[in-house]
This record gives C-alpha cells, structure tokens and sequence, in this order.
C-alpha cells in the first residue's frame, strides 16, 4: 500500500487546495490542519475541528450522505471563484490522475462520473450478456443496484440470482461459489450492504470468479474511504462508487473502476466529446473511428472542474489522516457501537453480523417492543441524525459512524436509545 507521504506527494502535483497545501509547495502540509503530535481520543477530537457540522444535532448517517470537511468546501468555493471570475472552466485530467491514485489503480481504469448508480448503469448495460445468462446478487441491494439489473432482466431476458447473505464472510464465499452455474456471467454483489453494513469478502470472491471467467461487478458505494482501498489489490473485475458519502467529498461526484483487462468486453453506449478517437461527418459514410482505448470512453462532454477539485482535496484529506488510520478509527467506533447496542438485547435486536471482519462502518438493529418507525422517531427527537431500513422486510434502524464522530457521541446514543426503547 502507499504510504501517508508519498500518496501526498504524487497526488499533489498541479493543484493547490487553499488551507491544505501551500500554493508556493505543493508538498507542503499546512499547519493549520492534521496534528499528528497528538494521540488517541484527543487527536480525533482536533479532527472533528476540521468540520463545519454543527454540535446541535448528532450525525450518525454518514451510509446516506457524508458531511464535508472545511477544507473541501473551501476547494469548491475556490475553484467556483477562479472558474467565474477567469472564464477558464478547465479540464479534469490532473484530478482524474489523482482519484485513480487514491484508490490504487492506473488513471486509464477510471471513469468519473455523477454517483454509484451512474457507474452500476454502465456496468450493467455494457457487459455481453443474452437471454438465459445468470446474474448473482442479493436480498439486500440498495435500490442503485437492484434496478439497473431489474431492467436489463425485464427487457433482455437475463436471470438474476438473489440469495440471503450468511452471517460470515466464509460462509458468503461458500454460498456465493455454490450458486454458479455453467450461465453464470456476473457476481454482482455490494462489497458492503446498505441494510446491515455487512462486508463481503470481495477479494476472495474476485479471484474465485475469474478462475471461472465470470465478471465480478461490485456496488462499491459504502467502500470508498472507509476501507484502505486497493482496487488492483481487490482484484475485482468493475467497481463503482462515490465521493459523497465516506470519502467525505462533493455531492454529485462518483467513478467507476473498469479493469484494463476486461475494458473491451464492455460496450461503451452513452459517450460524446473525448470519448472517441475521432469521427468525420464528411466521409460517406459518416465515419466514427472509434472509442478511447481507457475508461474515459465513459464519461464525456464538459465536466464540473469544482466538483472534482473538491472530490480531490476530500481524498487529500484522507491520505494526510492516513488512509489506514481511518479505516481502523472507523471500525474502532464501529466495534464500541456494536458492542454497546449488543448490551441491550433485552430491547432489540442487533441484525448486523457479529464477526468483526463482516463488518465496517454500519450497525443496523430492530426495536423488540415498538415499531421501527417510531423509535427512530423518538430517537431523532432526542437530537441524532439516523436511518431507517425498511428495505428488504428488515423494518430497522442504522447507525453509521465516520471519523467525526466520537465515543462519547455513541455514549450518549446509547443512552438516549435506552431511554426509548425501555
């Protein structure tokens, strides 16, 4: 994995983010931000500074939507500002560099694009498949997945296979190798579920299909900036996510990871300027020379340069953290969550797997003795941003954690769910 400096070094070229790097050394961190001289609790608590979230209310759905730190926003109102003010409206090649260095891939593997959903359409859409093929995925689909391959069934006779995640990430394994068939084309599965925050082993899952020339299609939404992600690593065929809920960056920006060895195998439908080689309306015929041989073939046409300096500068704030240190605070506060809704069994029921490695960033439990709806109600009342869960019959309630948050913040949910559900 890359380490804390040189992902800095490599990403910072070409951009100056006010308030993060220097404008005259880019290499240069700013004082004013990340402290590492500090330690434990205390050095999460000087990261919650870099937020604007008000202290009124506490956040705990980060799985919905991610709140941004300062220095994103000042990014896009930077970048918003030069882009008016010069009439330059620029091009996203440099950020398109870096956000494939964030997560571990080369820049001609990744397309940007708007959300995980727009990146699941082209997925979905692009792969070789005919009537009778087999599509794996599951029960517990955020609606993003579940309806592109909805459709493509519905208008291309494919056959979706949906099973009931287990419990652990073997058990998964076995499932998901116990379901393929000689029809199998796709694994189509969340690396993270939306509805209990359940972790699927995608690596080992990634080289068991290839093994069996089946394309492995992952909604990446919830894996993002909570892992140390490493898609080369991952070893997955196609990954799609966003930047606007744990990589902490703006609404309105995603990418799509297409491995270079599978690039031409899916067909490109939407494209537009910079997606081709060239085309020449004078030829007779009208030629069309052909599409770009990288995952830019995806996206086309004029791209808001803001957003993707402020998706850049989110990644930026996570690399100077430590990619690795954020993932272990976020299944820190995960773990200490889980432990403390456990503790109150006699009041509900926690449905998110007990096995550590099945689980990151989410915790998603069902009232014993009220409805779902009214104890998140009582419980938003008391001054906590939560998530209800009634997709796939489960009638829960989640609890999504990031690195804003604090133990005494879990504490005090703790206690104000206690007090509701008691």
């Amino acid at each position: 994995m890359t380490s804390r400096r040189s992902f800095i070094q490599k990403l910072s070229a070409g951009i100056a983010i006010p308030g993060l790097f220097s404008f005259n050394s880019p290499h240069h961190i700013a004082s004013n931000t990340i402290n590492h001289s500090i330690q434990g609790e205390e050095f999460w608590n000087d990261v919650r500074k870099k937020f604007p979230l008000k202290d009124s209310r506490v956040y705990l759905n980060n799985g919905t939507f991610g709140p941004s730190p300062q220095v994103v926003l000042d990014a896009l109102q930077s970048s918003f500002e030069e882009t008016n003010t010069s009439g330059e409206y620029g091009h996203i090649e440099p950020e398109r560099e870096k956000l494939a260095a964030y997560v571990g891939i080369k820049t001609s593997e990744i397309s940007l694009t708007h959300n995980t959903t727009e990146g699941i359409n082209i997925i979905c859409w692009g792969l070789p498949l005919k009537a009778g093929d087999e599509v794996i995925i599951t029960l517990h689909e955020h609606v993003g997945n579940a309806l592109p391959w909805l459709n493509r069934a519905k208008l291309h006779g494919i056959i979706l296979k949906p099973f009931e995640p287990k419990a652990t990430q073997a058990e998964n394994l076995d499932l998901i190798k116990s379901l393929v068939t000689p029809k199998t084309k796709v694994i189509a599965i969340p690396h993270v579920t939306c509805t209990t925050g359940l972790v699927f082993p995608i690596k080992e899952i990634s080289a068991f299909a290839r093994s069996k020339g089946i394309f492995t299609a992952i909604d990446g939404a919830h894996g993002a900036g909570t892992f140390d992600l490493n898609l080369n690593d991952l070893g997955c065929d196609l990954y799609t996510s966003s930047y606007h809920k744990w990589v902490l960056g703006p609404n309105g920006t995603g990418f799509l990871y297409v491995r270079e060895e599978v690039l031409e195998q899916v067909q490109a439908y939407q494209v537009g300027a910079y997606s081709d080689l060239g085309w020449d309306m004078y030829q007779n015929p009208p030629e069309f020379k052909g599409y770009v041989p990288t995952a830019h073939r995806f996206d086309y046409g004029s791209q808001s340069l803001p957003m993707m300096k402020g998706a850049v500068a989110a990644t930026y704030f996570h690399a100077e953290i430590g990619k690795g240190k954020v993932e272990a605070r976020v299944r820190e506060l995960n773990q200490y969550l889980f432990d403390g809704l456990v503790e109150m069994n006699s009041l509900l029921d926690v449905l998110s797997p007990s096995e550590s490695e099945s689980r990151i960033s989410m915790v998603t439990f069902k009232p014993k003795k009220m409805n779902f709806q009214e104890a998140a109600g009582l419980i938003s009342k008391e001054g906590f941003r939560i998530s209800q869960v009634p997709e796939s019959k489960l009638d829960a309630i989640r609890i999504s954690t990031h690195i804003y948050n604090s133990k005494a913040e879990i504490d005090s949910f703790l206690e104000a769910t206690k007090k509701v559900l008691g």
